[in-house]
């Protein structure tokens, strides 16, 4: 199976790279750097079909996003790109696999794993704009246009998590005996980037896919303080951990998320295999 790659060059693109390729598939690594150069923000719709045509891929994935920014920079790249590669892969036939977020939530019933079919009320503007575009896939995909899958995926951690996660900006402070942060008084689903790779492979190469909406993450919401400190023990940190007083925006009043897999177990068989203190591990490498 020919697999394009969009964002593959990213903390999660690499996993998802690294469980294709270990399940046989043929990956075209694409986006702003080689080997296949595509830019699906500033690349317009005509190069982005053009592309498609030239390679004939079996199934396009979407690791492409932005955490942060304008809200203008958020639509570009969490809602615009989608839409052009859902037109493209509709025209084609190609299968489209991207990622979502638990962002797209919000709020939820504290202690209560969330499913893919409860209300989605994201409090931020990243969340706003992967909730449009999976409104987008799921639309397409009801239309018959689309074979196409959004993967909503939690808290993911890995080597070369970005610092726009709580995690990876407290990797980036440890050197200087002091790690200043926001509250983390707050519970979330961590997740192994390498068991988020092998979702997205799965449902890349399922036979069929009779889902449009899946939970990605560990089942388990943990306190964000304790993730911190566990990182900061296996890093050997003995310096001082300082909380302030504001959280980011796309999370900002989500005081306890944690995923439902019963979905993505029924329909690809899918659980993770790492637990947090190995993906905390696996950061500091």
């Amino acid at each position: 199976m020919r697999v394009l790659l969009f964002g593959a060059s990213g903390f999660i693109g690499k996993n998802v790279h690294a469980a294709l390729t270990a399940a046989g598939a043929e990956v075209l690594p694409a986006g702003r750097r080689g080997p296949i150069i595509h830019d699906l923000v500033v690349d317009g719709p005509a190069r982005l079909a053009s592309l498609l045509a030239a390679h004939r891929p079996d199934a396009v994935v979407n690791c492409a996003g932005l955490l942060s920014g304008s809200t203008a920079e958020l639509v570009e790249a969490n809602v615009t790109a989608v839409a052009r590669l859902i037109d493209a892969c509709s025209f084609l036939g190609t299968r489209l696999v991207t990622l979502g977020s638990a962002a797209e939530y919000g709020v939820v019933p504290h202690g209560v794993p969330v499913a893919e079919d409860a209300p989605c009320r994201p409090v931020g503007g990243y969340g706003v704009t992967r909730l449009a575009a999976t409104e987008l896939v799921r639309l397409a995909v009801a239309d018959n246009r689309l074979d196409g899958a959004v993967l909503r995926v939690f808290n993911p951690l890995g080597p070369g998590l970005p610092a726009d996660n709580v995690l990876g900006r407290a990797l980036r402070q440890l050197h200087s005996g002091v790690v200043r942060l926001g509250p983390l008084g707050a519970h979330r689903d961590f997740v192994d980037g390498r068991d988020v790779g092998s979702a997205i492979a799965a449902a890349t190469l399922a036979p069929q896919l009779p889902e449009t909406v899946l939970n990605v993450g560990s089942g388990t919401a943990v306190a964000t303080r304790e993730a911190v400190r566990m990182l900061c023990a296996a890093a050997g940190f003995t310096g001082e951990l300082i909380e302030g007083e504001q959280a980011p925006g796309r999370s900002a009043g989500v005081e306890w998320i944690a995923a439902d897999l019963t979905l993505i177990t029924r329909t690809l068989g899918w659980r993770p295999a790492y637990d947090l203190e190995a993906a905390v591990k696996e950061l500091l490498l």
